[in-house]
């Protein structure tokens, strides 16, 4: 099944946090800032769709 075969390496895993700290910091700046809400939108999802991928797809030992 493919759903088994999918694992993330310990450097794609440091990527997807950098990632992450990187949206939520320009999620922040823009949420503060009042600024267009797409933005919002765009750097939240990024966000939250690496936070998820984190903390529901294993991690293969490196």
């Amino acid at each position: 099944m493919l759903a088994s075969q999918i694992t993330l390496t310990p450097l794609s895993a440091t990527i997807l946090i950098f990632l992450a700290v990187l949206a939520g910091n320009r999620y922040r700046r823009v949420w503060k800032a009042e600024g267009p809400r797409w933005q919002l939108w765009l750097f939240g999802l990024i966000a939250a769709a690496a936070l998820l991928t984190l903390g529901f797809v294993p991690m293969t030992p490196g």
